[in-house]
């Protein structure tokens, strides 16, 4: 496992509390190319820069709001206070720009990285125009903050999205792959990063410990088994296999950001799903999504 999990303070690098994959990370993966992460905890005033390279970057606000500064111009990003507070403006830069990142009142940010060619022009995708789609049902209900996605941004290599999984109901349901180029398949690597909270209602301590859990095992006869307790700033890396569950233990909400490329042709998320599991998504009832969700995190 240690190539695949990341606790929180495992991959840090310099002024990043996050580096995995990005074309500056200073310790490089085996087997590892198409995707990376970057994380950063700003205090007020303070700025970080990422140089002009070769790969594709979305900046997502986790906890507080933001200025971005490429080719000049500053992009204001409104941003929230933590990541269970719905969607927030996030930006994509395109390749071989340089991004500068800064906070008035300081946060905590993450920027998805993919090696690219191509280039696309910098997007500013604000709170109001990402998709927010409630999938699956019952206690398989999640809500998907769709900004980087095919349908609704342009971009050379990668797919990027964030999940948050009420209290108790798993998600990345039935386990599935995207490890291979075939019909119905897109070989895509993918990042998760974890942060968990107390769910609202629960008589949870303050110096409580909100956990999750996540799954990723073999698909073939490349040998993978990972069954990770994840918390707030933990990483799990999918090179291939099928993954999922992602777990939210009950009495603490579950948030990822996933950021998933591949060396393909083609830029789509297609899946295949475990035949010993996939006929679980024929129970799912559309009128029965989790009543929590769309999620508030007052409710």
């Amino acid at each position: 496992m240690d190539d695949w999990v990341y606790p929180l303070g495992t991959a840090r690098d310099g002024n990043w509390d996050i580096s995995l994959g990005t074309s500056d990370s200073a310790a490089q993966i085996d087997g590892w190319a198409h995707t990376g992460l970057k994380v950063a905890t700003l205090e007020p005033g303070a700025t970080v820069t990422l140089a002009a390279a070769a790969e594709e970057r979305i900046v997502v606000p986790l906890n507080g709001a933001f200025t971005v500064t490429i080719d000049g111009t500053d992009y204001p990003l409104a941003g929230r206070a933590s990541v269970f507070a719905g969607p927030c403006d996030v930006i994509y830069s395109g390749i071989d720009k340089a991004v500068t990142i800064s906070s008035a009142d300081g946060g905590r940010v993450a920027i998805a990285t993919a090696p690219a060619r191509l280039e696309y022009p910098t997007r500013h995708v604000t709170a109001a125009e990402i998709p927010v789609e409630l999938r699956g049902s019952g206690n398989c209900s999640r809500q998907v903050h769709n900004f980087g996605t095919p349908a609704t941004l342009e971009a050379d290599r990668f797919i990027v999205c964030e999940v948050i999984t009420p209290a108790g109901n798993w998600s990345s349901y039935p386990p599935h792959k995207h490890d291979e180029t075939k019909d119905g398949e897109t070989a895509l690597e993918e990042i998760y990063y974890f942060e968990t909270q107390a769910a609202a209602g629960f008589p949870a301590p303050p110096d409580g410990d909100a956990i999750a859990y996540h799954r990723v095992y073999a698909s073939d006869d490349r040998p993978i088994d990972v069954n990770a307790e994840v918390r707030t700033g933990d990483t799990v890396l999918v090179p291939y296999g099928w993954h999922g569950p992602a777990m939210a233990a009950p009495g603490y909400d579950l948030y990822y950001l996933n950021v998933m490329a591949g060396p393909g042709p083609v830029r789509d998320w297609l899946i295949s799903d475990d035949p010993h599991h996939g006929w679980i998504r024929q129970t799912w009832d559309p009128a029965n999504i989790d009543p929590r969700l769309p999620f508030s995190p007052k409710r």
